[in-house]
């Protein structure tokens, strides 16, 4: 469930962010839908495998900004979920780092809606 709101949102981020460019794979049976839930699962396992790893390294540079430093991870995610993808761009680090933004506060608000620890 969680992973197909996700997808709503990376629609949502690649239309109105502008750095972030979501290309359409016209041989996919649903289109540009399929590419966007693809995304969102590939999103999915990239933070679930590297998230717990950069927390952990990272972990003197959140307690020196208070926490902001999460905005840095998120962008790094994004970005390595751009790089193992074919369809999802993102240019530059801005764009990266509110894209990123805009993903975690959503996660975030899901999480708390569909009641998951």
């Amino acid at each position: 469930m969680k992973v197909v709101l996700m997808a709503v949102v990376f629609y949502f981020v690649a239309r109105y962010v502008p750095g972030i460019t979501v290309i359409q794979n016209p041989n996919a049976v649903l289109g540009l839908s399929i590419t966007f839930v693809w995304l969102a699962l590939l999103f999915a396992v990239v933070n679930a495998i590297l998230r717990p790893v950069f927390k952990l390294l990272s972990l003197p540079f959140l307690l020196l900004t208070l926490g902001l430093f999460y905005l840095v991870i998120n962008a790094a995610l994004l970005g390595i979920t751009a790089a193992l993808s074919t369809r999802l761009d993102v240019d530059g680090f801005g764009a990266a780092i509110i894209a990123g933004f805009i993903l975690a506060l959503a996660s975030w608000a899901f999480d708390l809606v569909l009641d998951r620890d």
